[in-house]
């Protein structure tokens, strides 16, 4: 499983926000990929793709893909962000036009342009990411999640919320250094604790708990070592175990799995007092959201996948695409004939000359890394095997999403899959497995 979580460290900016013009609401269409949600926003001119994280402050931009876009008013800085190094170097762009749609837009917007060349979260994700969406998207007016959907709901105020308001339950909401929390009951074994927790749509993990901010904290047996995800300032890394459950008021939600990222990879975080983790979007997604910044408020209304099971790759194996091949495809030519009654049939000769051959990209899936005592590890997968295979289906035929779905499991099952390594291919077994089911105590 991955996870996007970016924290930034910058000086304040004196922008505005998107406001919304001549509408009373306004609707943006989403594509969701792995429970991540990305809009196409325009800047100077420019359509580029974001993703809508409300765990960052800041707009952020690390990829054009050969696009040219006049940047105005640009001066370097350094961040800090989350991970195990220490700074990143930027370029920042003040008084930008940004806009979504053709009424929700910002004439002074500001933005980071990320100068590692590196980081790129194209690969994880499997299409064409340029950059990051925060707290600006949501400043001024009240925001509706619909993941069923599929779409976004800019309202102007909350007099023009849905007739159907009254159906949602209403929860306080603070924003602290330009980043939502809420109060949820986290239940490790038995007791409940109200915990203060970040709204985190960049993170695609159900709880993130930070070990060291909690009094007293037991890891829950069984855990492992794992990979959390990528932070601007290098991989993070923790463990995962079970914990009983998740509740934001009367839903309850069982048996989610938790991260906790590792002190180190923490140490250069800011942390708003009293918070103990966040809400990633595994969680999220089980809701129909409104996000009101202007007053303070989060309103939730279960969908169809509240009580969906909390799923974990049980393979072990960490995956990123690699760029497009263009590939050959070898077509049958169907020839038109009549038979004796006249009608139209189609015949396929198979001579040597019947064919004829189409070229198309295909996406190229290579192992990034493997966890340790996993079935992808203990079958000898190793970093830079390239996926062929995949449970009888073509790699290349599948997105990155498709692939993390046909991982994950609550019980052990077997798949196969073909991997090639030094050009050479090789068919593996692997057992699925969850390596971290909850033991009751």
């Amino acid at each position: 499983m991955l996870l996007f979580c970016f924290c930034v460290s910058v000086l304040a900016n004196a922008q505005d926000g998107f406001v919304l013009q001549d509408k009373d609401k306004v609707v943006i269409k989403f594509k969701l990929i792995n429970n991540l949600i990305f809009v196409p926003m325009t800047i100077n001119g420019v359509e580029l793709n974001f993703m809508l994280d409300s765990g960052i402050a800041e707009t952020l931009l690390f990829s054009l893909d050969n696009k040219n876009v006049d940047f105005k008013n640009i001066e370097k800085i350094t961040f800090r962000g989350l991970g195990e190094t220490v700074s990143v170097d930027a370029l920042k762009s003040i008084n930008n036009e940004v806009t979504i749609g053709s009424h929700f837009l910002d004439r002074s917007h500001t933005i980071f342009i990320v100068l590692d060349e590196e980081f790129n979260i194209s690969q994880d994700v499997g299409i064409p990411v340029n950059g990051i969406l925060g707290y600006y998207f949501f400043k001024n007016h009240p925001v509706e999640i619909n993941y069923l959907n599929r779409t976004i709901t800019i309202y102007k105020d909350r007099s023009h919320f849905p007739k159907g308001i009254k159906r949602f339950s209403e929860f306080p909401m603070s924003v602290e250094l330009n980043k939502p929390y809420m109060y949820a009951d986290v239940e490790m074994k038995h007791d409940p604790q109200s915990s203060k927790l970040l709204l985190d749509l960049g993170n695609t993990d159900s709880v993130w708990l930070f070990p060291t901010l909690i009094q007293d904290f037991i890891y829950n047996r069984p855990n492992i070592d794992d990979f959390l995800g990528r932070g601007f300032s290098g991989d993070i890394f923790g463990k995962r175990s079970r914990i009983n459950a998740l509740s934001i008021g009367k839903f309850r939600m069982n048996k989610p799995i938790a991260s906790m990222p590792d002190e180190y990879s923490i140490q250069h975080l800011r942390i708003v007092n009293d918070r103990k983790g966040s809400i990633g979007s595994e969680v999220l997604r089980r809701f129909r959201i409104i996000f009101d910044y202007p007053d303070g408020k989060i309103y939730f209304l279960a969908n169809k996948h509240l009580d969906d099971p909390f799923l974990i790759d049980g393979s072990g194996l960490e995956i990123k695409q690699e760029g497009l091949i263009w590939e050959k495809e070898e077509v049958r030519v169907e020839t038109a004939k009549r038979n004796s009654a006249g009608n139209e049939i189609n015949v396929i000769d198979n001579g040597p000359d019947r064919f004829q051959y189409k070229f198309s990209l295909k996406p190229v899936f290579k192992v990034s890394g493997t966890r340790k005592d996993s079935p992808a590890q203990k079958s000898g997968i190793l970093k830079g095997d390239e996926i062929l295979t995949l449970d009888g289906k073509k790699a290349n035929e599948l997105t990155l999403s498709k692939i993390h779905e046909i991982l994950k499991t609550n019980e052990p099952r077997k798949i196969g899959l073909e991997i090639r390594r030094n050009n050479i291919p090789k068919k593996i077994d692997l057992i699925l497995e969850d390596p971290i089911p909850y033991i009751e105590e």
